[in-house]
């Protein structure tokens, strides 16, 4: 994903599309983001959901992290003056925090270090789900006015539009799409990475031909990746250590651990695109991109670790 991604803004940046071109790509792109959440729904299945639905105080803690301890920590960001972080990223920064859990890394960190697959199968689903309603409604909240336009009823309308009603059809058709869907698990992750491609790619067009990448700068993105080592350094902490408060068992706090850091790009940038405009939306997606390879690096290796220790490693 990291190289795919890379090799996408490189071609962006060197070949932008626009004018007729640029319009082109971008009614392809919303059809390719409506097949992609058709997909999550058809994928979920209502009895790996029910599997996990019992261990609720997990669930709760999960969807605590993403929607309220994650806000929580934007609000210091929105007081970082223009000089010392740019609008755009200082945006950025903080609609990271509130987008959801990714789906299949929480489930397979989870599953690597030894911890509840069900449980985080079930959170993980449900961050993404409720992702769609509340990511907006936080985005009005903490992001009422922003370069890239203001955040209203309108916005979260298109959200549902285009992210929630595909969702449900998905969820609806499983009588006549699971056995293709299950079939078909490796080939459809492509077309997941393939609606990225053509999102970041439309993006980072806007941005080569607007100009905007020009105001960059190289000061934003040391002090964003900085504030991103902190901030997922934090909830890994956190999280880990709130299943001990909570007397979780050890399967459950890998669980709580590996969903409540994690942040969703494959939902994340389509929501981006449909709640800001304009050239702005590349430069806003940057601080969820490099946190969403750090969140990789650093629970490859700590699912390791608590894999080889058996016990509680962090």
């Amino acid at each position: 994903m990291l190289v795919l991604i890379l090799a996408t803004l490189a071609v962006a940046l060197l070949l932008p599309v626009s004018g007729g071109a640029a319009e082109a790509l971008e009614v392809v792109t919303k059809i390719g983001i409506f097949v992609l959440f058709f997909g999550y729904g058809a994928k979920l299945s209502g009895a790996e959901a029910l599997a996990g639905l019992r261990n609720w105080r997990v669930h709760l803690v999960i969807l605590a992290a993403t929607f309220v301890v994650f806000p929580l920590l934007a609000i210091p960001v929105l007081a970082i003056p223009d000089t010392v972080l740019s609008e755009p990223m200082r945006v950025g920064l903080v609609f990271l925090c509130l987008v959801p859990s990714t789906v299949q890394s929480s489930i397979t960190f989870t599953s690597l270090a030894g911890g509840n697959v069900a449980s985080a199968m079930v959170a993980a689903t449900a961050s993404n789900v409720l992702g769609v309603i509340l990511t907006p409604l936080l985005a009005m909240l903490f992001l009422p006015a922003t370069s890239g336009g203001s955040i209203g009823l309108g916005q979260i309308w298109a959200v549902v539009v285009q992210l929630l009603l595909p969702f449900v059809l998905g969820q609806a058709s499983r009588f006549a799409t699971a056995d293709f869907m299950a079939r078909n698990k490796a080939r459809i992750r492509y077309l997941d990475q393939g609606v990225i491609a053509l999102i970041v790619y439309g993006a980072f067009s806007q941005l080569r031909v607007s100009g905007v990448w020009r105001e960059l700068r190289p000061e934003d993105l040391l002090l964003v990746t900085a504030l991103i080592a902190v901030l997922l350094a934090g909830m890994f902490w956190l999280t880990w250590a709130a299943g001990g408060w909570l007397g979780f068992s050890r399967e459950d706090r890998i669980a709580v651990m590996f969903c409540g850091t994690k942040k969703s790009l494959a939902t994340g940038v389509p929501m981006a695109s449909v709640l800001f405009s304009g050239a702005v939306v590349s430069v806003l997606v940057i601080p969820l991109m490099f946190y969403h390879q750090a969140q990789l690096v650093v629970s490859s290796v700590l699912a390791g670790r608590l894999r080889r220790a058996g016990e509680p490693a962090a």
